[in-house]
C-alpha cells in the first residue's frame, strides 16, 4: 500500500510495522494511528499477551517479541500482559484436545522467570508489564456473566478449532469459550491501540476489537506475525515437547535449531529470528544448505548467549559431527581389578558405569547405540584392553566418556 503521507518517517515506521505481518486489520487506520501519533506525541499502545502456561519462554515466542523490540525502537508503549487468570482457563488455539485448567500454585511457579526471560528481547524498563488477574480477581459473578453475554455461542464456535473438535467427536470445555473474551477484555482495560499474535490468535485479537467498541473505544488494529513449528511439524509449544527454549544451554539451542528447521523453512527463519540481511540470506540459501543451517543456529545461539558461547556451541556441534565428540569429555579409569586383562564391551561399559548393569551394556550394543573412536560397535563381546587405550565411547546420542589408564 501506498502511504498518503510524505512525511518519511511514517513511511518508515509503517514498514517496520508491516514486515513479515501476515494479518493486518486494518492497514489504512494502521497508517492514519501512526500519523495521529507522531501529531499529538502520543505513544502507541501495543499489547502482547503471553500466558504462564509453562515455565520457559521458547523461539516461538521471539517471532512476536522480536517484532515488537523493533516497535519498541520507535518511540511506542510495548504493554506486556502477563496471562495469570487466562492461563488458568488455557488458549485453545490450536489444540485439538481438551485443554484441563491450570491451578494458581502451578501458574505461580511458573512466573517465577518469565518477565526476566522477555527481558532478552524487550527493554524491560520500557516496557509496561500488566498481569491481567488485575482486574479478573475482582470480578464478581455477575461481571462474568455479563461478559459472557457480550458474544453468542454459535460466534464462539466459528472458529477452526471448535469446529474440528467437534466434526471429530472431541469434548469442548465450557471455560474454553470464555477465553477469547478474556483476551479482548485485556485490551479493553489497558485502552489498547495494537495488538500483536500468532496466526493461530486472529478470533481471540479480534474479539479485543468488538469489545472495545461496545466499550466504546476506537478498536485495535490487530496484527499476527507466522507460527513457527518443531521438529515435529507442530506448532512450537511446552507442552507438545517440541520447544526450543530461552533458558536452553548454548549448545543444547544450537543442535536443537538445526535438527529443527528443514531446508524448506530456512529463509523465513532467517527473516523473522535474525537480523541477517535480505540480500546475506538470498546468498546462503543459494549455496550449501548445510552451511545455511549452522549459520542460522550460530545467530540464534549468539543473541540469547553471545557470540563467545556461539561460536563454541558450533565448534563442538561440528567436532560430535565429525565423530569426534565433545571437547570436554569426562574422563573413566580402566577398572584397577582388571588391570592388565582384556574385557569384553559390554563387561567394560559396566565396570566403568556407563551402564548400570551387563544386561543393559549387552542391549545398548545390540540396538547400536554404542559407539568406539567414532564407529558403531555391534558386537557385546568384543575385546579391549589397557592397550587400546584412550578409548572415547558414546552410549546414546549425547552420552560421551573417554576411558583411560
Amino acid at each position: 500500500m501506498e502511504t498518503k503521507d510524505t512525511n518519511p518517517r511514517v513511511a518508515h515506521e509503517l514498514s517496520v510495522f508491516r514486515r513479515g505481518v501476515v494479518d493486518l486489520i486494518d492497514a489504512e487506520e494502521l497508517e492514519a494511528r501512526i500519523l495521529a501519533s507522531h501529531t499529538s506525541g502520543r505513544p502507541l499502545r501495543v499489547k502482547f499477551g503471553m500466558d504462564p502456561t509453562s515455565a520457559d519462554l521458547h523461539v516461538g515466542h521471539a517471532v512476536q517479541l522480536m517484532k515488537l523490540r523493533a516497535i519498541q525502537e520507535l518511540g511506542h508503549t510495548i504493554v506486556l500482559i502477563v496471562g495469570d487468570a487466562t492461563a488458568m482457563v488455557g488458549d485453545p488455539s490450536g489444540r485439538n484436545k481438551l485443554r484441563p485448567p491450570l491451578s494458581r500454585a502451578d501458574i505461580d511457579k511458573n512466573l517465577a522467570t518469565y518477565v526476566d526471560q522477555a527481558g532478552k528481547v524487550l527493554d524491560m524498563s520500557a516496557t509496561e508489564v500488566r498481569r491481567n488477574s488485575e482486574w479478573f480477581d475482582s470480578m464478581r459473578f455477575e461481571d462474568v456473566l455479563r461478559l459472557l453475554g457480550r458474544a453468542t455461542v454459535a460466534r464462539m464456535l466459528e472458529r477452526d478449532t471448535f469446529e474440528k473438535r467437534m466434526s471429530e467427536g472431541e469434548p469442548i470445555g465450557c471455560h474454553e469459550l470464555l477465553y477469547p473474551l478474556m483476551q479482548g477484555w485485556d485490551s479493553v482495560m489497558i485502552r489498547c491501540d495494537l495488538e500483536l499474535g500468532g496466526t493461530d490468535q486472529l478470533f481471540n485479537l479480534l474479539r479485543g476489537r468488538d469489545l472495545q467498541a461496545q466499550e466504546g473505544q476506537v478498536g485495535q488494529i490487530c496484527f499476527t506475525m507466522p507460527l513457527v513449528n518443531g521438529a515435529d511439524g507442530r506448532k512450537m509449544s511446552k507442552s507438545y515437547g517440541n520447544a526450543i527454549g530461552f533458558l536452553e544451554p548454548a549448545f543444547d539451542m544450537f543442535q536443537k535449531v538445526v535438527k529443527t528447521v528443514p531446508d524448506t523453512a530456512l529463509g523465513d527463519w532467517y527473516r523473522l529470528l535474525t537480523l541477517v540481511p535480505d540480500t546475506e540470506v538470498a546468498t546462503l540459501l543459494a549455496g550449501d544448505h548445510r552451511d545455511a543451517q549452522l549459520r542460522l543456529a550460530t545467530e540464534i545461539t549468539c543473541f540469547f548467549h553471545g557470540a563467545g558461547a556461539a561460536k563454541s556451541a558450533r565448534d563442538e556441534y561440528e567436532r560430535r559431527a565429525r565423530g569426534e565428540g565433545p571437547g570436554d569429555v569426562e574422563e573413566r579409569r580402566w577398572p584397577s581389578e582388571h588391570a592388565g586383562k582384556s574385557l569384553p564391551l559390554a563387561n567394560l561399559l559396566a565396570a566403568v558405569k556407563l551402564a548400570s548393569t551387563n544386561s543393559e551394556a549387552r542391549r545398548l550394543v545390540q540396538q547400536n547405540a554404542v559407539k568406539v573412536n567414532g564407529a558403531v560397535v555391534a558386537d557385546p563381546i568384543r575385546v579391549y584392553a589397557e592397550g587400546d587405550l584412550p578409548l572415547l565411547v558414546q552410549t546414546g546420542k549425547t552420552r560421551f566418556a573417554k576411558i583411560v589408564r
